[in-house]
């Protein structure tokens, strides 16, 4: 079992989830300028998309480091924001009209409920989304959320690898330097991203002999956001 745990608007834990901060901006930007100007392929207009590389602060892509190499960003090209701007679409938070975004009476409810906001989206983004739609390889891993969420809750509770994790579902042997590298790629961005984009997981990276090693932490938003079957296995913090 999965329940998300209701928060409240000022919990500042809310704070992990590059998600929900990059949705509210979108939500409070869409408010402040009355709408947001979409192409005729019904995408954000770049005007806003180099606003939201900007501003959305999001892990890995820094605006530097985007606009070093391309001076134009379409949305397609930053994938976060082509996925909220679909999820906010799905949810009924946004609707497009005569060649616009504009919030609808629920987007705009939610514009200042930071709480409410996050149990629309992020049970909505993590479970029910098809995250290998917009994955490089566009390949599944074997498994279901449950499963997945419940495994994770033990094995991460005190850092682990991704390649550990990978092997505590699907066994030793696979990894990026070797033949099960897709098999890595698909459990990484089905599984890992999206729990890292809800703000749930992050991950550090660590030069070993050359190769990047990917250390795996659970966020304080999933300990309180959180409430799965495995909770009773954990072990308490130890604080030196």
């Amino acid at each position: 079992m999965i329940a998300f745990r209701p928060l409240a608007d000022d919990h500042p834990d809310l704070a992990h989830s590059p998600l929900l901060r990059a949705a509210l901006l979108t939500l409070q930007y869409a408010q402040e300028h009355g709408a947001i100007g979409l192409t005729q392929t019904k995408a954000f207009k770049r005007v806003f998309v180099h606003w939201a590389v900007e501003n959305f602060a999001w892990p890995g892509k820094s605006a530097e480091e985007m606009f070093r190499y391309n001076k134009v960003i379409n949305e397609y090209e930053f994938p976060p924001l082509e996925v909220l701007h679909y999820l906010l679409i799905t949810l009924r938070l946004g609707r497009h009209f005569k060649g616009e975004f504009r919030l609808t009476k629920r987007g705009a409810d939610l514009v200042q409920s930071p709480g409410r906001l996050f149990a629309e989206l992020i049970p909505f983004f993590v479970l029910q989304i098809d995250h290998a739609s917009y994955a490089r390889l566009n390949e599944r891993p074997f498994g279901k959320w449950d499963v997945w969420m419940n495994v994770i809750n033990v094995e991460a509770d005190h850092g682990t690898t991704e390649r550990a994790l990978f092997a505590a579902f699907y066994g030793e042997g696979p990894d990026w330097d070797n033949a099960g590298w897709r098999d890595m790629a698909a459990f990484s961005s089905c599984v890992l991203r999206p729990l890292e984009w809800a703000g749930l997981l992050v991950q550090t990276a660590e030069d070993s002999g050359g190769n990047s090693l990917h250390h795996v932490f659970k966020t304080p938003l999933w300990r309180s956001a959180l409430k799965l079957d495995t909770d009773g296995m954990l072990q308490p913090i130890r604080v030196q």
